[in-house]
């Protein structure tokens, strides 16, 4: 009996050995490069937003020392004689902080010298003020009798310094701490006559 034609061709042998791996060509490589280059415009690009940034936070947010304008000296209870002079001083400032954050001030004093030598000395309150903002500062305290340079003072003038210092701190974006100082030093000419502030130069 013959045998009925099959529909499906006979099975291929089978390769018992894979056929090798062939390499990629070596101009397949260019997509590689394209990646390399648009991570180094990444990273000049952040580079440079980082600079404008740094640049951007000294100029607004560094801090800057508070200034003082001394707007008057009074020196009440004057008295004169034997070579000697007593009298209570007094002398009112206005401090400006000019940073944008709170300024507190602490440690601040007001100072009196005459001839080379300390003569009174007085710390002033601490206190805070706002970013922008002025405050009127002053302190006063009695000086007590001290020996004058010359008897009487020469043209009727005495001279005394004054030094007013205010410290304290800035706190930056709330996580950094900068300790700022202002000085201001004035020279006071005082009548021997009536302890009358004559002249007043800082």
């Amino acid at each position: 009996m013959d045998k009925l034609p099959s529909r499906f061709p006979p099975p291929r042998p089978t390769n018992p050995f894979p056929p090798p791996l062939r390499r990629p060509n070596a101009t397949s490589g260019g997509g590689g490069g394209k990646i390399l280059s648009s991570c180094a415009l990444a990273t000049c690009f952040l580079v440079l937003v980082t600079i404008a940034l740094a640049i951007t936070f000294f100029f607004l947010f560094r801090p800057r020392s508070p200034t003082i304008h001394v707007s008057a000296v009074q020196i009440p209870g004057f008295s004169f004689g034997n070579g000697t002079v007593s009298f209570t001083f007094a002398q009112y400032a206005v401090v400006r902080n000019p940073n944008r954050a709170a300024f507190s001030h602490y440690d601040s004093s007001l100072q009196l010298i005459y001839a080379g030598n300390q003569v009174g000395f007085i710390y002033i309150p601490a206190g805070e003020i706002d970013g922008g903002r002025a405050k009127n500062i002053g302190g006063k305290f009695a000086v007590d009798s001290f020996p004058i340079a010359a008897t009487p003072p020469m043209e009727g003038i005495m001279e005394v310094r004054s030094r007013m210092r205010v410290k304290g701190r800035v706190r930056v974006l709330r996580f950094f701490t900068h300790h700022v100082e202002a000085t201001a030093g004035c020279l006071v000419g005082v009548s021997a006559g009536d302890g009358s502030v004559i002249g007043l130069s800082c």
